[in-house]
């Protein structure tokens, strides 16, 4: 990634293209429905559901499909070496939640780079990840202001439950993921007065989704597997 410094390039053609194939190692299957919507060459916000780490597979076996797209971590992740530096050469923006004035100007220069260069950034509004696997965590508004302040389009992706890990016995089977991409939804003519209920919009339309995802890939799995939704 040092030949491309803080290019977000580097992500799809250097690391997912790499990294992608790790879930052939731990036998996870990921299928993309509507990716059409990821494909056009635009800046956009995509928010989708955080379930566990492995999230970032997911991400890096569709990356080809979306181009040029910015991730957005907390600042406390530079720090966790190596990880956090290769992240920071990717391109990816590290937001201090705790200082509110130097988090508006890195997405304020993140909105510039996603309108000029149409550039999609990439969220998980849950703010942290959620290991109920039944519903959906209440979203922050943070993704819904930045799409708002650009007017530029949301996209919801949709990962659906991950049954096959189970923490409370340590378990780790191989799966198969949906990765449901939704319509996209403009933000054209919105104000900051409207975010609430963009947010909850989005949400609502995501957790219909997650909810019927999660009837489909279990209804497809033996009686006697051991379900982590079930502990």
């Amino acid at each position: 990634m040092l030949f491309f410094w803080r290019n977000s390039t580097n992500v799809g053609s250097v690391g997912a293209q790499i990294l992608k194939h790790v879930t052939k190692v731990i036998e996870v299957k990921w299928e993309l429905r509507n990716g059409k919507v990821l494909a056009e060459d635009r800046g956009a916000v995509i928010v989708a559901n955080h379930q566990s780490a492995i999230d970032v597979l997911g991400m890096f076996n569709i990356w080809h499909v979306m181009g040029k797209v910015a991730s957005i971590a907390r600042k406390e992740v530079f720090y966790v070496w190596p990880f956090g530096l290769a992240a920071y050469l990717a391109g990816v923006v590290f937001i201090d939640r705790n200082n509110p004035k130097d988090a508006y100007k890195q997405l304020k220069v993140t909105s510039d780079v996603m309108i000029k260069n149409k550039t999609k950034i990439w969220l998980f509004p849950e703010g942290t990840r959620n290991k109920d696997f039944t519903s959906l965590l209440p979203f922050k508004k943070g993704a819904f202001t930045i799409a708002v302040a650009a007017q530029v389009p949301v996209i919801p992706v949709v990962y659906s439950p991950y049954y096959f890990i189970n923490r409370k016995k340590y378990l780790f089977n191989k799966g198969h993921v949906v990765i449901q991409c939704l319509d996209p939804i403009p933000t054209e003519g919105l104000t900051m007065e409207d975010v609430p209920a963009l947010t909850e919009r989005v949400r609502a339309s995501m957790e219909a989704t997650y909810r019927e995802l999660s009837k489909e890939v279990l209804s497809a799995l033996p009686a006697n597997y051991p379900l982590a939704i079930q502990d």
